[in-house]
């Protein structure tokens, strides 16, 4: 029996495609169980397939699953149908499987209203979906009644089984990084937190259960054995039980792992020591659900934290040497100039050096969901409609469109108009054992200034005297590779080539075999018609094919056209084309 997984597209558009690229964590675990019982599957990440349907039905064509599943977050459940009725046009013996959040809420109204649906996974789906593909490799008939955590169609009406009792050990599952690469791992399952806006405590009814720290940092091993050098901790809250994340920490050293890696957790759910133990083991960034400056609407959301709570963890996160990355939720019931006021002034005390800025969704599963169809007598039928979620200002008349973009302009305005300041201002603990962290942190931050996100973003201002200001830093707490390199570059940005070949040459005196360095360094030098000195620093990574294109360009420059065709030669050896 084939089996197809796939992780289906969303018909909005997105700014940044991060939001919606990565293949949902749970899709892999079932992957992983279906290959440790012996199964052929495949995982099809369909995220960018909604303008080609061609490619889907080659995919189906070529692939000929006899089940496909499907990874249902909500926002993407129309591409999950657009794609499911593909399938039974190709073939319509296939059985489709709707599984994850977004199919568990809304199980009864997929199976009235899409035929092209067949089962869905209700809750947790390891063991759901791995019953039901024996069952459908063995049977058919009559429906599988005794699967726990399914809904299927029985005399053709939607019916549902019981409910499948939770893993009680996570440990049992197979690792999926025996089988996939990925980026996205978590510790645990389930949040004990209750907030109104969030599906998490109807989906894990507020129970949390959690991988051995051995498991945890076995599969980071192999994702890095894989290649992978940074993965995303997507726990609802990392850093809920303080003893096993340190334990955590100390195998990733005492195995050596060389990882990155960020985290989401709670205010609360902090201290210095657990922070510093995290940032020796590769933590980079830690993204806290703000919500809001006003305690009133926090008190709406159910999000039990204060701003002391929020002022202590920014600031015990800032000084470890770990970016702190605000999450802000605008456009709630009773939302005003007020209390957006409220929320810059808490970005003002914060210093939050990443912030992400969201208008309030309403989404099946919810507390604030079931709340709106109380108050407006809606039904599930809503979803019939060809949108992804709706907006709470939609149903709020004291609340209007542009009111509320206003309301997103200014919080964004309000921050990144800071953000320059903020990051020259950062305060770090003076302790020499996080001194290379802290260069490391730095070095980051700054490269976020000079080449990435932040150079390009309008509202942020004195972007390159931030970030040679941060590199600077960055080499008085330790010879930090990065920071030499960003100098480097930045000086050559401002046609500061004297500065940067003497900033590059102090790197590589560090950094003796960095190609960067020395590609960098080579670039200045042929800028300043140093040719000779140019070519001598690029020819001893002849293995390197961009030093190699360097150096053809290097030798043309000179006029040594043999020289240059030799180069030229080697580099179409190395990646089959000629420069």
């Amino acid at each position: 029996m084939k089996i197809l997984l796939v992780y289906p597209y969303f018909i909005d558009n997105r700014m940044d495609e991060e939001d919606i690229s990565a293949i949902p964590m749970g899709l892999f675990s079932i992957a992983a169980v279906l290959r440790d019982s012996g199964y052929a599957v495949e995982i099809l990440n369909a995220y960018n397939l909604g303008r080609s349907p061609h490619r889907i039905y080659q995919i189906l064509g070529e692939r000929r699953p006899d089940v496909v599943g499907f990874s249902i977050l909500h926002a993407n459940r129309w591409g999950g149908i657009d794609i499911a009725r593909m399938v039974k046009k190709v073939n319509p013996a296939t059985r489709v499987v709707f599984g994850g959040v977004g199919a568990t809420f809304l199980w009864e109204h997929f199976l009235t209203h899409f035929p092209e649906i067949d089962y869905v996974v209700r809750g947790e789906g390891e063991v759901s979906f791995l019953e039901l593909i024996r069952f459908l490799e063995t049977a058919g008939d009559p429906p599988p009644a005794h699967i726990d955590g399914l809904a299927f169609r029985q005399a053709g009406k939607p019916i549902k089984t019981r409910d499948r009792r939770p893993l009680a050990d996570l440990d049992q599952l197979p690792m999926a990084a025996d089988y996939f690469s990925f980026q996205h791992v978590a510790l645990s399952r389930g949040c004990p937190s209750n907030c109104t806006f969030c599906g998490s405590p109807a989906f894990w009814h507020r129970r949390v259960r959690f991988h051995s720290a051995d498991y945890f940092v076995t599969q980071l091993q192999r994702l890095r054995e894989r290649g992978v050098s940074f993965v995303f901790v997507s726990d609802d809250t990392f850093t809920l039980q303080r003893d096993r994340v340190i334990e955590i920490c100390r195998l990733i050293l005492k195995r050596r792992i060389e990882i990155a890696w960020a985290a989401i957790s709670r205010v609360d759910c902090v201290d210095a020591e657990m922070l510093k133990w995290m940032r020796r083991a590769g933590c980079t960034q830690i993204s806290y659900g703000v919500e809001s400056g006003s305690q009133k609407i926090r008190d709406l959301y159910r999000k039990r934290i204060d701003d002391t709570d929020i002022c202590r963890a920014f600031d015990l996160t800032h000084r470890t040497g770990i970016m702190a990355r605000a999450y802000f939720i605008y456009g709630a019931p009773g939302e005003s100039d007020r209390t957006i006021d409220e929320s810059l002034a808490l970005i003002e005390r914060i210093r939050p050096l990443a912030a992400i800025f969201y208008i309030l969704d309403l989404f099946p599963g919810t507390a604030l969901y079931e709340a709106h169809k109380q108050r407006t007598g809606t039904s599930d039928e809503i979803w019939l409609n060809r949108i992804e979620d709706i907006l709470y200002f939609e149903t709020d008349e004291t609340l209007s469109q542009q009111q509320v973009l206003d309301f997103g302009r200014r919080l964004r305005e309000g921050f990144f108009s800071q953000l320059s300041r903020f990051a020259r201002e950062i305060e770090l603990v003076d302790d020499p054992e996080l001194y290379p962290f802290h260069a490391d942190f730095l070095s980051r931050l700054a490269l976020t200034f000079s080449h990435g996100d932040y150079a390009n973003n309008p509202l942020i201002k004195e972007t390159l005297v931030t970030a040679v200001a941060l590199f600077e830093r960055a080499l008085r707490y330790h010879p930090d590779h990065r920071a030499f390199w960003g100098l480097g570059l930045v000086y050559q940005h401002q046609c500061r080539f004297e500065a940067s070949i003497d900033i590059l040459e102090k790197g590589i005196r560090h950094h003796q075999s960095s190609v960067d360095l020395h590609m960098a360094l080579a670039h200045s030098l042929m800028r300043l018609n140093r040719f000779q000195e140019a070519r001598q620093r690029l020819e001893g990574f002849g293995d390197h094919p961009q030093a190699v294109e360097q150096l053809v360009h290097c030798c043309r420059l000179m006029a040594d056209q043999t020289a240059a065709q030799t180069w030229a030669q080697r580099l179409s050896r190395l990646t089959g084309r000629v420069p």
